[in-house]
């Protein structure tokens, strides 16, 4: 028998799964009572609202990565290496935990203004880390000068949108393709650096 902490656990899972499938506004909590087997009643016990469902499935996949790449980001290696550890870590967790990871980027629109504000504060936070891999790498002369947040927010939709396309009997497993995101991130940084700085040195010296 379900402990109260198991079925919180599995009304989560099941939420995260059909809110991928159907979307927010597709599912009810109908249909999410008879995916995890419980009554419509039982299930009101453990949330108030689609709503407090939604913002407990974001909060919670949030919190399990942010400290991962915090430690990443305030490390003390060369900047190309923290954003291919970042970049490698995000892609594992976003297949790893896809249903959720799915959930904080699509339905997060979904939330009303009073849940909206901690679910910004929280993507901001977690986008900042990779904000300042980049600025310290531009600082170091390791990356090319460019807009640090037009750069991070590049990378991460790229890395996102793996959460659309992945299948697990594809040909890459989750660990080659973070790999080569990694490495696709720091080349679009580090391409073009020297190229650069040689047009800008010919132009000084005119």
């Amino acid at each position: 028998m379900d402990t109260p902490c198991g079925t919180r656990e599995r009304i989560l899972r099941s939420a995260a799964a059909l809110f991928r499938q159907r979307g927010f506004n597709g599912t009810s909590m109908q249909d999410l009572a008879e995916a995890v087997g419980i009554t419509k009643s039982s299930l009101y016990h453990h949330f108030s609202s689609k709503q407090a469902l939604l913002s407990e499935i974001l909060s919670n996949t949030v919190d399990r990565v942010t400290p991962a790449v915090r430690e990443i980001a305030e490390s003390k290696r060369p900047a190309s290496e923290r954003l291919r550890r970042a970049v490698t870590r995000h892609v594992v967790e976003l297949i790893r935990d896809r249903d959720n990871v799915a959930c904080f980027i699509e339905e997060g629109r979904f939330l009303v203004p009073e849940r909206m504000s901690a679910y910004v504060a929280k993507r901001d936070d977690y986008e900042q880390h990779f904000r300042r891999i980049v600025a310290d790498g531009i600082a170091s002369g390791e990356f090319r000068d460019t807009d640090v947040r037009l750069a991070s927010l590049a990378i991460l939709g790229m890395c996102n949108w793996v959460a659309r396309w992945y299948r697990a009997d594809g040909d890459h497993t989750p660990d080659e393709i973070a790999a080569q995101f990694g490495d696709t991130a720091v080349f679009g940084l580090v391409a073009g650096r020297e190229e650069r700085a040689e047009a800008v040195a010919a132009e000084a010296v005119r």
